[in-house]
């Protein structure tokens, strides 16, 4: 009976605790629902499309499951030895043989009319209104607009949500995890902005390993392979935040490499293009400026927090095996020039990607902050952007 009773109250709690989280958490803007049994909402032709189908499907297969069992429990139940029916014994049926090849063959083919419309108008890019190159790289999405109002525009896409939500352990001394938010792990420095009602063509590729954008409510998910390049498109037809995710396994931090798109009225999208300009004006600092080792460093921590930490860890120490660790490298604590060929070329065969889309100042701030941080001291700590500037 003691045990009956614990047996009940540890059901009890965990079904407390489990409404109790239930409780807590909120629907994702843009992405899933507390509760949600089916596909998420859809915003383009294309995903409408692809819930037809899958609806499609799926009562075909209800149909199909029910036809069979029925004739399997029919025959069980009406031929079975009670009822004195003895166990036919023949070799074939020509008939029945006949009928199962024809009748799944029409199936397929009627499913296969039914989708290649879909299929033919998701290839389409022609004619686009915007053209956008999306680039993956370990474990960030960098974007470019390369046709279209906004041409010109590029940045980076990286996780904005701490990582002290993520692993406490990179932050020695933290007593518990902080709360997460509702977008944990679905959040964005910089998201990609679009405007309604456009047809907008994602063009796609990676600087390292096989990556894939994809975001469900508009239907579409391709793959960014290194070498290649390939496009795919979508019309939103409403108006707000809506996410995805990487979508092939690409390495330790595969979770950690979400997908915002922001879709606005194309008043707030052209107001977005102009702050966006001025914005990047603004962050072209002047190369030419002395700058002091303080004011970099504090820079330079930023820009490694936002583009560096997720492979070389905010202690500095890498992942062996995976990432070399900066404290205490020769490439860091090298000659000026060394340090500034790495970061704006990359280094082939492994996982440092260029990162020359930074301004010449965050590329000198981030290596400063590096030749200076986790008890590195460097002879000449500090690159001056104007050095990078030179370099490129």
């Amino acid at each position: 009976m003691i045990s009956k009773n614990i047996g009940l109250a540890g059901v009890a709690a965990v079904l407390l605790a489990w409404s109790g989280v239930a409780a807590a958490v909120g629907d994702m803007v843009g992405g899933p629902k507390v509760n949600q049994i089916n596909l998420g909402e859809a915003v383009t032709s294309i995903a409408r499309g692809q819930h037809f189908i899958h609806d499609f499907l799926m009562w075909v297969s209800v149909v199909i499951f029910a036809g069979v069992f029925s004739v399997m429990f029919y025959s069980v139940w009406a031929h079975r030895k009670s009822r004195g029916h003895k166990a036919a014994n023949f070799h074939e049926s020509t008939t029945v043989e006949v009928v199962w090849t024809i009748v799944p063959f029409v199936i397929v083919i009627g499913l296969g009319v039914v989708a290649t419309g879909e299929v033919v108008a998701q290839k389409d890019t022609s004619n686009s209104d915007l053209t956008i190159k999306a680039t993956g790289q370990q474990w960030k999405w960098g974007y470019e607009y390369l046709k279209g109002e906004g041409e010109g525009i590029a940045f980076l896409s990286t996780l904005a949500t701490p990582r002290d939500q993520i692993d406490d352990k990179a932050f020695p001394g933290a007593k518990e995890r902080r709360l997460k938010n509702d977008n944990y792990l679905m959040e964005v420095d910089n998201a990609l902005v679009v405007p309604v009602d456009k047809k907008i063509r994602i063009v796609t590729t990676a600087s390292d390993v096989i990556h894939a954008w994809m975001v469900p409510a508009f239907g579409v998910k391709v793959d960014a392979i290194p070498g290649f390049v390939r496009d795919l498109w979508f019309r939103a037809e409403k108006v707000g935040v809506y996410r995805g995710q990487c979508a092939e396994l690409c390495g330790k931090d595969h979770a950690f490499m979400p997908i915002v798109v922001e879709v606005k009225s194309q008043p707030d999208y052209t107001a977005w293009v102009q702050d966006k300009k001025k914005e990047m004006l603004a962050r072209q600092d002047d190369p030419s400026k002395e700058w002091a080792l303080d004011d970099l460093r504090a820079r330079g921590e930023k820009v490694y927090a936002a583009n560096c930490v997720a492979c070389h860890q905010p202690s500095g120490k890498g992942v062996p095996g995976a990432f070399p660790a900066l404290e205490g490298s020769k490439v860091v604590l090298g000659t000026h020039a060394g340090a500034i060929d790495l970061v704006l070329k990359g280094k082939a065969g492994t996982a440092m990607v260029s990162f020359k889309q930074l301004s010449d100042v965050e590329l000198a701030a981030v290596l400063t902050y590096a030749r200076n941080a986790w008890g590195n001291a460097a002879k000449d700590n500090v690159i001056q952007p104007r050095e990078v500037t030179a370099a490129r």
